[in-house]
Formats: C-alpha cells, sequence, structure tokens
C-alpha cells in the first residue's frame, strides 16, 4: 500500500508553529519632496511604489532619512554614491560554468539586460549605467547541471571602487545552482539580474566574505515564469557594510519562490537586507525566512521584508519570517516586516519577527545533562542558523558554511559568554 502525504503550505506550516497572519504596510516614509524621490513624487507609503529609474541623476544623494535608506549608516557608503566610472582592477570576475555557456557581455539596453532589474537606489542605478558590459550566465533549455556555476568575484583593495551588472538566464526547463563568492577588499555596487523561464529550477545562494573594511551593495531582481522555481540564499558574514537586497517577482502561474538568509554580524559590522517578493500570477507560493545571530558592540544587523500579493495573484499562498539572536549587550537587530494584499482570494499570507537573547531554559536543558556552558551557548547558536545552511543543496558549500560559522563562534567564545573582544571579521 502507498500512502500519500501532502506538505503543508508555508502559511500553514508557519501557522501550526504558533505564528499569526497580520497585515499592514511600511508607514515610515512621511518627508515630502526627500531626497531620493524622483521628480518630485509624493512620499513613499507602500514597497510596491518605491520610483525606479536606469539614470543616476533621478536619485537625490541619500540623506538617511529616506524609507530604503534609514536603517542604513548612509556616510560609510559615500564610495558607491558618486556617479563616477569604477577603478580599474578593483575587482575580479572568474567564472567557472560547470555546464553553462557564458554569452557575449552585454551592453545597457541589450536584452536581457535591463528586462528585469529597474534600479530603486542611487548604487544601483550607478552600477547599472558604468557597468560596461554585463557577465551573462546562460543554463541552456531543459539542461540539468550537476556541479555548480561559480561566479568568484575578489575585491583587491579596500580603497578601490568596483561595478558589476550580472546576468543570469535560466532557460525552460533547465535545472542549476548559482554561486557567487564575494571576497578580498573594495567598495563594490553591484547589479544582479535573474530571469527563470518556464519550468526552470533555479537556485542562486550569494555568500559575503569579504575581508575588514570592504564595501558592498547589492540589488537582485528576479522574473520568475510559469511552473518556475528559484531558491535565492543570502549569507553574510565579513565585510564592514553589507547592502544585499533581493527583489523577486513571480509572473508566471504556478511560480514559486524561497527566499531564505544568514548573517553573523561581529563588532562594527552593518549586515544588512530588503526583501522584495512580488506574486502577480495566479496560485504562486512564496516563502521567506532570515536568521542572523550578532555579538560586539555596535553589531547592527537590518532585515526588512516586503510581500506584495497583487490584484491578479488569486490562489496566492506567502509567508515572511525573520528570527534574530542576539548575544552581547551593544548589538542591535532592526527587524520589519510589511506585507499589501490586494486581493481576497488567496490561500493564506502571513508575516513574524523576532528578536531575542539566549533562552535561558535551553542553557540550563544542556548543562544539566553534562555538557559545558560554552559548549551549550555553541550548540545553541548553531542550531539556530543551521536551520538556513541545511536549505542549501549542496552538500560541500554547507560543510564550509558551517565551518565558518564554528570559526565565527570559537573567535568569539568569550564574548558569547559576557566578555566582550573582538569579533573574527571585525
Amino acid at each position: 500500500m502507498t500512502t500519500a502525504t501532502q506538505t503543508p503550505a508555508p502559511s500553514e506550516q508557519r501557522a501550526a508553529e504558533g505564528h499569526h497572519d497580520s497585515a499592514h504596510v511600511d508607514p515610515a516614509a512621511r518627508l515630502v519632496g526627500a531626497a531620493g524621490t524622483v521628480a518630485g513624487q509624493i512620499p513613499v507609503q507602500t514597497r510596491s511604489e518605491r520610483p525606479a529609474s536606469f539614470d543616476p541623476a533621478d536619485f537625490g544623494a541619500p540623506t538617511g532619512r529616506e524609507v530604503n535608506w534609514k536603517h542604513t549608516p548612509v556616510a560609510r557608503l559615500a564610495a558607491l554614491l558618486r556617479d563616477e566610472p569604477a577603478d580599474e582592477g578593483a575587482i575580479t570576475v572568474t567564472v567557472t560554468p560547470s555546464g553553462a555557456e557564458l554569452g557575449t557581455p552585454l551592453r545597457a539596453g541589450e536584452a536581457p539586460r535591463g528586462t528585469v532589474l529597474v534600479p530603486e537606489d542611487l548604487p544601483s542605478a550607478i552600477a547599472s549605467s558604468r557597468a560596461d558590459g554585463a557577465v551573462h550566465v546562460i543554463i541552456p533549455a531543459e539542461a540539468e547541471l550537476a556541479e555548480p556555476v561559480v561566479v568568484d568575484i575578489a575585491g583587491t583593495d579596500a580603497a578601490a571602487r568596483g561595478i558589476l551588472h550580472l546576468v543570469i538566464e535560466a532557460r525552460p526547463q533547465s535545472r542549476a545552482t548559482v554561486l557567487l563568492r564575494h571576497a578580498g577588499a573594495a567598495a563594490v555596487a553591484e547589479n544582479v539580474e535573474v530571469v527563470v523561464g518556464d519550468g526552470a529550477r533555479l537556485q542562486l545562494v550569494t555568500v559575503q566574505q569579504w575581508d575588514a573594511g570592504a564595501i558592498h551593495s547589492a540589488a537582485h531582481a528576479a522574473r520568475v515564469g510559469r511552473d518556475g522555481f528559484l531558491r535565492h540564499i543570502v549569507v553574510s558574514f565579513g565585510g564592514d557594510v553589507v547592502r544585499v537586497n533581493p527583489s523577486v517577482e513571480l509572473a508566471g502561474h504556478g511560480a514559486e519562490a524561497e527566499l531564505y538568509g544568514l548573517s553573523f554580524a561581529d563588532a562594527g559590522q552593518h549586515l544588512e537586507s530588503q526583501v522584495y517578493l512580488f506574486h502577480k500570477g495566479e496560485n504562486t507560493v512564496g516563502d521567506v525566512l532570515y536568521k542572523g545571530a550578532l555579538q560586539g558592540a555596535s553589531a547592527h544587523s537590518v532585515w526588512i521584508g516586503d510581500v506584495l500579493i497583487g490584484p491578479d495573484a488569486t490562489g496566492t499562498d506567502s509567508y515572511e519570517a525573520n528570527r534574530n539572536l542576539v548575544l552581547t549587550d551593544g548589538a542591535r537587530a532592526d527587524s520589519i516586516p510589511n506585507l499589501e494584499i490586494e486581493t481576497g482570494d488567496i490561500r493564506g499570507a502571513g508575516h513574524a519577527s523576532a528578536t531575542g537573547r539566549f533562552d535561558d531554559e535551553q542553557l540550563f536543558y544542556l548543562q544539566a545533562r553534562g555538557i559545558s556552558e560554552d559548549e551549550a551557548r555553541r550548540l545553541v547558536v548553531l542550531g539556530f542558523l543551521v536551520e538556513i545552511v541545511q536549505k542549501v543543496s549542496v552538500p560541500s558549500l554547507q560543510d564550509e558554511l558551517v565551518a565558518v560559522i564554528e570559526a565565527e563562534l570559537a573567535a568569539t567564545a568569550s564574548v558569547v559568554g559576557g566578555t566582550q573582544t573582538t569579533g573574527a571579521d571585525a
């Protein structure tokens, strides 16, 4: 006898865990004519109204009061707010295709470049206009790649400015994983444009393991076609200021997206993600889960999650959540979930956010079974973060990420225990 089991939809699964649906929109924008709006538009009240343009001149220099900049240390991003050419040799880009094809670099206006990503902030607009040729990675139709396509982005000088535009095209019925690795040091403005064709399944993992002093602002934009699937994972460890903002449009009927994130902020670091999931087509499914750990003076993480269920997105099921574990005094996590619903005919939608310290009962439980306090704390943090690591369907990368987390915990054991030291990446 064969027994059939049904996997619960994201909203049903999270509801079973005790979460409750709640809808509201972002109330943060209240300044008429604030810098960063386009052509004197009225204040941005919801995520779907945010102005966008390919022309950097349409964006004023951010002041930190704008809705998409209010939690960001704008002054530390100054190098990426100048509309100037990139410094020669600031970054190197190496692609290991692993069965994918490398197309001719795409000039501005040359499709598919610019068909999905329209910049929503100044660094992205500068990257769009200043990148001479976009790296074009093509997953051929119906191809199933056994190994990840790896794109290595390496900074060569912390004082240099780098610009990158990357286009990833997963053609219909293809299967692939693309891994973006960021290392070294530089100030980098990056655009990543993703096209997921009908019936294609793409996993995109971006790992930010910069050296101390690196500045990184990245805009990711993806469109998922009919019955397509995208798993997008952001992993941020190193760097001074790292801002990775993914935007995904579920355009086709039955399209699905899983958006996951993992961050570990040390003393002085600012790690940020502003996530936007737009349910446009019918019967689309979205699941968003970001987790972060923070330790050390002025460690700061920012997560803003916006979900829009459009008027034609009937049958949608969507859930977003953010969880943060604050390990020491002086660390701060800002977490803002927003939900817009423009149709009443949906399967479910909701959001949740939680930020807290160690659970003393968990520590007591482990210590009562003969585990030392330091080891108990390590197990709690590792168990908290490894849920995201397990979402990565590449075993070797899972092992690598667990090793990085272990190194972070080993280097900051005295901080977690209550005595402040400097983190591994600080």
